[in-house]
């Protein structure tokens, strides 16, 4: 019964996801294919930053479900939120720092990404009525 609650967001989550995922890396080839590979390699990495730390956040906000868990659902959304803001500050970090990339393309690919998550849950949700 608790996980059938959980089950809807699950699968928006899942769908959410895998839309990242096609956008990143169709942009990425688009990239590649127009301009040239560094712009689409720094496209993928910046599209992949968000992707990882979204799904970091979905996993955490899924962990539990129901009433009586209701204490344990706000705080694994929470610390789903902070470790989903640490990753994105530290992967950020590690390739400004070890990784010689365009800047253009990763942070155009970042907001792609970002837009994308503010808006297709909104197309998915109309969908489904």
């Amino acid at each position: 019964m608790v996980s059938t609650l959980t089950r809807p967001g699950r699968k928006l989550a899942k769908r959410l996801l895998l839309l990242q995922v096609c956008v990143v890396l169709a942009t990425a080839i688009l990239m590649v294919t127009t301009i040239n590979v560094d712009w689409g390699i720094s496209a993928l990495i910046g599209g992949g930053i968000f992707v990882v730390a979204n799904a970091a956040f979905a996993l955490c906000a899924f962990l539990f479900s129901g009433a009586r868990a209701a204490k344990l659902v706000v705080a694994s959304f929470y610390s789903g939120e902070v470790l989903k803001i640490l990753l994105t500050v530290v992967l950020f970090s590690v390739v400004y720092l070890y990784a010689e990339v365009e800047l253009v393309p990763l942070k155009l690919t970042y907001l792609l990404v970002l837009g994308i998550n503010i808006l297709a849950p909104v197309l998915f949700i109309n969908n489904n009525k």
